[in-house]
């Protein structure tokens, strides 16, 4: 009797104690977010009443972080992160393509801008589109006459991409210019799957489809290496000729083979400046101090900043945002970004219910004329994919016209929400078809034998006796294997309506292969090739519209969400990545893409059209 009563204290104390962690957590997290709220809106009044800086001289383009086609994070928290906590040299920040683009072209109008500086540092990386939409607005500003230099102590290879467009590029002696190839891999664990006893039960259609050769592979299949090195090979050969044409010289001067850069290497006994130097890469070897004096020769000195006179494209970007409201936008565009998965929008997904709400709300409204929608996804569920089509298709029987803008990718599940469209307009090294379609799920009936544990029960149907614990039926797999089989041919039906074809056409060049732009045109499967601008011009001829004002269409975030996700996104710059901290980048990077996917896999039918390695360029 004793014992039982000693285990009910036990029990009540534990308990007792859980509920006060509980409620200290709770009275912790609103001081916390009270303090942030109180201090934030403190140094937002502080700087918005602020008079603005009298600024004259160079647009200072010192990007940092990565360049997406919508933030996850609206302001004002991240400008209060950046005021608060400092984190604006942070590697997570995200810039919006289209604000940068925006300042550079006000700049470019502006007397009291006489130049543009880059500083591209601490720029991590964007996709190639994205950094050919800015250069085209680097040349519109040169061509004003007013120069660009670049400066940097080194030039990853988006930023050499951008740095190209300067009319001088300007490199430290200890610095050195990557421009060394591109490559994608994929981490594969077949093994490791079969070690853990993990039964992986896979379906899929499509010769290339190999997103999931992860997990039923320990290595690339011959299909997928040729169709992976075919579009591979057609990007590096746009990145090189867009550099031989911005420095005025030739594919072989760029990149004249390994064996040759070794060679010149050799010959200046090792130092990468002297190299880059000599193929023409850059302009001149400059330190620091000496890149200064050039730049202040011609935008001044500031003695209070002690530096040239610029202001930075951020603060710019601020200074010059066009904040009324009172437009009333004729053509929506709604983004597309990231993984689409059901349900809401989150950070990095794309939330079919929220971009669905969205279209809709743009249809039912009687100001927009058109719809850009503007796509940079590998795709994901199919469930989601088609909520979104099916809105999309609700608009143009409603007799809107809508243009698809494809932006890095707009793969598999990035094309099937394409298919409505009027008009598809993709860059030339835009990712795009990828027209497969798999399913997997992952039992774990060997695994738990191994320690002793097993499942059994009692079911009405073979169809209904699934477990992640137990494994699935035969009966199950079979009917899992049509219903993929089924998927492929709605998918392959609606590209082949959409695009004018029969499906046997579509499903020659479908199978789950991926191609770049300019062969995605020859096949049929987009319009046009072309940028942004491109898809807002048709969008403006297809509606008849004389005059252009967009209504960039967002999720709403509630002001928690906006502040967790805000306090999320600093916990994460202010401590190290653990995969980053003991792991090699390109093999963190494939870890972090291939489990955000896998691990927010909620498709009610396991039924998903997603391209992994179109996501992952190095």
């Amino acid at each position: 009797m004793r014992q039982i009563w000693e285990i009910i204290a036990t029990v009540f104390k534990f308990s007792w104690r859980i509920l006060n962690f509980i409620r200290e957590l709770v009275f912790n997290t609103i001081f916390i977010v009270l303090f942030f709220v109180v201090i934030g809106s403190v140094v937002l009044y502080q700087s918005d009443s602020k008079p603005e800086k009298n600024y004259f001289g160079a647009l200072y383009v010192d990007l940092q972080g990565v360049i997406v086609d919508q933030v996850s994070a609206p302001d004002p928290f991240g400008r209060m992160s950046r005021e608060l906590l400092g984190t604006s040299n942070s590697r997570m920040q995200e810039n919006s393509l289209f604000d940068i683009v925006d300042a550079i072209r006000n700049a470019e109008n502006d007397d009291r801008i006489t130049g543009m500086v880059l500083r591209l540092d601490n720029l991590v990386g964007a996709d190639q589109p994205s950094l050919a939409y800015i250069g085209k607005a680097i040349k519109e500003f040169k061509a004003s006459g007013k120069p660009v230099y670049a400066i940097g102590d080194n030039f990853s290879q988006p930023q050499y991409y951008l740095a190209s467009f300067a009319d001088d590029i300007y490199l430290s002696p200890q610095g050195s210019v990557s421009v060394l190839g591109f490559s994608t891999n994929s981490i594969y664990y077949k093994s490791l799957l079969e070690t853990l006893k993990v039964s992986s039960h896979i379906f899929r259609v499509g010769t290339y489809k190999s997103a999931v050769e992860p997990m039923m592979r320990d290595n690339m299949s011959p299909e997928a290496r040729e169709a992976n090195q075919q579009w591979l090979n057609a990007l590096w050969n746009n990145y090189l000729s867009a550099l031989a044409t911005n420095r005025n010289t030739t594919d072989k001067q760029i990149f004249p083979g390994a064996d040759e850069i070794l060679n010149q290497l050799r010959a200046n006994k090792g130092s990468s400046a002297q190299y880059a130097l000599k193929q023409k890469l850059v302009d001149k070897i400059y330190t620091h101090e000496e890149s200064e004096n050039i730049l202040t020769k011609h935008f001044g000195w500031n003695k209070e900043d002690k530096q040239f006179n610029s202001i930075s494209i951020y603060d710019y970007s601020v200074q010059t945002a066009d904040t009324s409201t009172n437009k009333t936008g004729n053509i929506a565009v709604i983004v597309v970004q990231g993984a689409i998965m059901d349900g809401p929008q989150t950070a990095g997904i794309a939330g079919g219910d929220t971009i669905a709400s969205q279209i809709r709300d743009a249809r039912l409204d009687d100001n927009i004329k058109a719809i850009i929608l503007r796509v940079n996804s590998p795709g994901g569920s199919v469930s989601a994919s088609d909520l979104i089509r099916s809105e999309l298709a609700s608009v143009r029987a409603a007799g809107k016209p809508i243009v698809v803008s494809m932006g890095g990718m707009a793969a598999s599940g990035g094309y099937w929400v394409s298919t409505p469209a009027n008009y598809i307009i993709a860059s030339p090294s835009t990712l795009t078809g990828s027209i497969g379609i798999f399913g997997v799920i992952n039992t774990f009936e060997n695994t738990l034998e191994t320690i002793g544990v097993y499942t059994d029960g009692v079911s009405t149907s073979p169809l209904a006796d699934l477990s992640l614990t137990k494994g699935i039926t035969p009966q199950f797999s079979d009917m899992m294997q049509l219903t993929i089989e089924n998927g492929y041919e709605t998918f392959i039906g609606l590209v082949a309506k959409s695009r004018h074809k029969t499906p046997a056409e579509i499903d020659k060049i479908a199978q789950g292969r991926v191609w770049v732009g300019q062969d995605a045109l020859k096949n049929g499967l987009v319009d046009e090739l072309g940028d942004f601008d491109d898809a807002v011009s048709k969008a403006a001829e297809l509606a008849k519209l004389d005059s252009v004002e967009l209504d960039w269409m967002s999720p709403e975030l509630s002001f928690m969400d906006q502040l967790l996700l805000e306090l999320t996104t600093n916990v994460q710059a202010v401590m190290p990545d653990m995969l980053q901290a003991f792991l090699p980048p390109a093999v963190a990077t494939d870890i972090r893409q291939q489990a955000q996917f896998f691990l927010k896999m909620n498709d009610p039918q396991n039924r998903y059209a997603f391209c992994l390695n179109c996501a992952d360029i190095n």
